[in-house]
């Protein structure tokens, strides 16, 4: 535990900058290819106006403030109860340890503590300013950046409600109001697809941390984070997994059904079942989580594009 109080060895402008991106998990960008998805469910007169792109960088550079903040935070909290490092055991290939600054020395928890309120007020400023050039300021929008900046900040931290039984929830609905707010600020209304986009983008995020929780479950269980993983059954929680793996399908189906995108649109999406009939194998009956984690990740990146493709294609048709 020294090497993460004591001042850390002197680095130089590029070691140190590396070490705050990597707190900030910069390299893990899923969470930011929201915007794609916005953009590309707007009507293509959207896409000659100055305003829509200033709302999709600004929204996203603010993202990028919340989510540094949310995993700069919870690093601190994890380095303190000592899941961090339980967790992210050096023998472990597929969770690299070098993800953890502060495990190492490289950063302190002073800096990591001033770096992630730094970015929580940076973020919501950025985000101020997106809803000040938006075209439309719906209040349910404005609340739900609010809420979202409350939820992800206090994730670890605070009120720590992944350790009171809120992680699948934040996670869940942080990333798909990542989805709502922009198109909400730019569109003024929500459409079915837009619904469906929040739907499934938040669920992609998600479908890659329930696995890591079956990793992590001695250590977060050691730690007092009170999750569905250490909260029931392994079996229960098995359940749980393919039960979100089903809602996916069953989402996409609905929204057809209803009436809300054609069929075809489904077809576009046909590969992200597929894919994640084989994370639940790989997860749920070969029992090689950190596997199905890493292909939680290859899924939503494929499937943001998929999504793209299917949203330009509608809006293009009508």
């Amino acid at each position: 535990m020294t090497a993460t109080t004591a001042a850390p060895p002197r680095q130089g402008v590029r070691e140190r900058a590396g070490a705050y991106a990597k707190l900030a998990k910069l390299s893990f960008f899923d969470y930011y290819l929201c915007v794609f998805v916005v953009l590309a469910l707007l009507p293509a007169a959207a896409w000659d106006e100055p305003r829509t792109w200033w709302v999709l960088v600004l929204f996203d550079a603010g993202w990028v403030g919340v989510v540094a903040a949310t995993v700069a935070l919870d690093d601190v909290t994890g380095v303190r109860d000592g899941s961090d490092a339980r967790n992210y055991d050096p023998q472990e290939s597929l969770r690299a340890r070098d993800r953890k600054p502060l495990l190492d020395g490289r950063l302190t928890l002073r800096q990591a503590l001033r770096f992630g309120w730094g970015c929580a007020i940076g973020g919501s400023a950025l985000w101020a300013l997106t809803a000040l050039v938006a075209p439309h300021r719906p209040w349910w929008a404005l609340a739900a950046a609010g809420f979202s900046v409350v939820i992800s900040v206090q994730y670890s931290y605070g009120l720590k409600l992944s350790y009171r039984g809120g992680q699948e929830a934040v996670i869940w609905l942080s990333t798909g109001l990542c989805v709502l707010i922009p198109f909400a600020l730019l569109n003024g209304e929500m459409t079915g697809a837009a619904w469906l986009a929040c739907f499934l983008f938040g669920l992609w995020s998600l479908m890659v941390s329930v696995y890591s929780n079956i990793n992590d479950v001695d250590g977060d269980r050691v730690a007092g984070r009170r999750n569905l993983a250490t909260s029931v059954p392994p079996g229960v929680y098995r359940g749980f997994i393919a039960g979100l793996s089903l809602a996916e399908t069953g989402a996409i189906a609905v929204t057809a059904a209803v009436g809300a995108v054609p069929w075809w649109f489904c077809a576009f999406l046909l590969p992200v079942v597929g894919l994640r009939a084989r994370q639940a194998h790989a997860g749920l009956v070969a029992g090689e989580v950190l596997s199905a984690r890493k292909q939680g990740v290859t899924i939503h990146r494929w499937g943001v594009v998929l999504l793209v493709a299917a949203n330009l294609a509608l809006v293009h048709k009508g």
